[in-house]
């Protein structure tokens, strides 16, 4: 893609994210004789009638970059329906996209619009897990701080006190129960080195592309709205496979309440926190997941399950409370997809450092060979060996993010949780 055209979609209000890969790169099939060799139809997703809407518009999505489509799963590559032939039809829910995904082989069951951009609200709070639980020791004690205490007003909180001395299990555990937005705040800030919550969002987005989450991108480390932030559903099964690997966090996901110490230097009591997932006291089986909710994002649910020895993961976007909890949609597509035969799929989620790979082939001696001998300034990219692309990507980021920052201020976000 050539900087300047790159420019002038950003001053039309769209914002490009995830990586650039090469044009040439190919396309992802599924793999595996387990992986259904024709898929039916597409056809429109089964709604579920719904009240209206909050009035605030959804977030215009960045552009779909032809590179990033290059590695799509083909059959999942659409808006509509995709479900394994002869599959019965799924329940209707009021989620705008969602799929059904094995934790265990990868494979995608179905789903409805699988790689289409949503806002995520507190699901985001996932790939916050799966970044920084393999980075933190969740046995340090660490101390709460003014930055931390730094969320939107009337949001999500576990009541974490700032100078206040918890250990990182109790934050984990304030982050996955009650969804708390201090607690990502400091999660973030802890992961994130020298940069602090900035350096924790760098690297959350660094996970979500080694994962192969090309449609994520994270502005803020709870998932509370922000100009430029999206995911998918297909990338939510990713990023919750990755943390449904780690035993830290199946135990977090499964606690249904827990104990905040008291901070007696703060005169601070001790109090209980509940599981606010309800799939976990209603749905035999259930292992955990998140739940999340902004005005913007409306619901959004991640929640897993057990049967004979099968783990799903159902993920859904965009979804209304009612007639139906986003958990009891949720639910609803789980039996769907354990009443499915095993081997039964449409698609597959691709592994973690699959797509990097595939993006970026090691060159061959003669391809290598030619690369150094060209001059710097032949680069399209470069005039007089200066690099000039990513001042350009800067520029377009800068200038969409105003744009959205005008019409957030302009028509109010909703708190989040």
């Amino acid at each position: 893609m050539k900087p300047r055209l790159l420019v002038t979609t950003a001053m039309a209000g769209l914002l490009a994210v995830g990586p650039i890969v090469p044009a040439s790169a190919a396309p992802l099939t599924p793999q595996g004789p387990t992986v259904s060799e024709t898929a039916a139809p597409v056809l429109p997703c089964p709604r579920m009638p719904a009240p209206k809407a909050s009035r605030l518009p959804r977030a215009t999505p960045p552009p779909v970059m032809a590179e990033d489509r290059a590695l799509r799963e083909p059959a999942l590559d659409t808006a509509g329906l995709v479900v394994p032939a002869g599959a019965p039809t799924p329940p209707r829910v009021t989620a705008t996209s969602w799929v059904v995904a094995d934790l265990d082989s990868g494979q995608v069951l179905g789903g409805c619009g699988p790689y289409e951009h949503a806002t995520p609200a507190s699901v985001q709070k996932l790939l916050l897990a799966a970044t920084m639980l393999p980075k933190l020791d969740p046995q340090q004690v660490i101390r709460v701080t003014a930055e931390d205490m730094n969320i939107e007003p009337g949001s999500s909180a576990v009541g974490l006190v700032e100078g206040g001395r918890y250990k990182l299990e109790t934050v984990w555990l304030g982050l996955l129960l009650n969804s708390g937005n201090e607690a990502a705040n400091l999660i973030a800030r802890l992961g994130g080195g020298e940069d602090g919550v900035a350096g924790g969002v760098v690297a959350m987005n660094e996970y979500a592309r080694h994962l192969g989450a090309l449609q994520t991108h994270a502005v803020t480390p709870s998932g509370l709205d922000a100009p430029g932030q999206f995911a998918s559903a297909y990338d939510l099964a990713l990023i919750a496979r990755a943390c449904f690997d780690n035993p830290d966090f199946r135990r977090y996901a499964r606690t249904e309440s827990t104990k905040i110490p008291a901070q007696k230097a703060k005169k601070a009591r001790a109090f209980q926190i509940q599981n606010d997932n309800r799939l976990l006291y209603n749905y035999p089986g259930a292992i955990g997941g998140k739940t999340g909710f902004t005005d913007l994002a409306r619901h959004t649910y991640v929640g897993a399950a057990e049967r004979d020895g099968r783990r799903l993961v159902v993920t859904l976007l965009g979804a209304e409370a009612q007639p139906k909890n986003g958990w009891e949609q949720g639910a609803a597509l789980l039996d769907w997809g354990f009443g499915l035969p095993r081997t039964a799929a449409v698609g597959r989620l691709v592994e973690p450092g699959e797509l990097a790979e595939r993006a970026s082939p090691e060159p061959s001696p003669e391809e290598a060979e030619e690369l150094n001998a060209s001059p710097a300034a032949s680069s399209p990219r470069q005039a007089g060996g200066v690099d000039l692309f990513w001042p350009l990507v800067a520029l377009a980021v800068a200038a969409t993010a105003l744009i959205l920052v005008v019409q957030f201020k302009r028509r109010g976000v909703g708190r989040g949780r």
